[in-house]
């Protein structure tokens, strides 16, 4: 049985981090947040030049970010959209942790609310983390 706050709690923690990731998506596409003064650590530096310099990875980030955040803000395939995050936060973390320790925190919240959401929707990937599944 749900009750109000089983399904308050995980449609608030879809807003909270879906809202952002649509701006952020966007904002690869658009460049309307303005770069940060102050200067990022070399590895970090080299990171992100070397992702931009590919000419395809920022442009999938940032579609990625997008299709994802409007999965969770519509409310529609939320698991497929959690799942697509998945890479992408774990890659946030520890490039926050080994390069650029100052967005450590916000990449932690995202980190709270994807394993909160997961599983708050875990019923969803039960068949897809079943060690043996039959073809249909």
């Amino acid at each position: 049985m749900t009750t109000p706050k089983t399904r308050l709690l995980p449609a608030i923690a879809r807003f909270v981090m879906g809202i952002p990731l649509v701006v952020f998506g966007l904002n690869l596409f658009l460049n309307f947040i303005p770069q940060p003064k102050t200067p990022i650590a070399p590895g970090a530096l080299a990171l992100a030049g070397a992702l931009m310099g590919s000419g395809y990875i920022m442009p999938l980030i940032g579609l990625t970010l997008l299709v994802v955040g409007l999965t969770l803000v519509s409310n529609r395939f939320v698991p497929l959209g959690l799942a697509l995050f998945a890479p992408f936060i774990v890659h946030s973390i520890c490039f926050h942790l080994f390069l650029e320790h100052t967005g450590l925190p916000m990449a932690g919240i995202f980190l709270v609310l994807e394993l909160y959401l997961a599983w708050a929707y875990r019923a969803a990937y039960r068949t897809m983390l079943a060690a043996r599944v039959e073809p249909s």
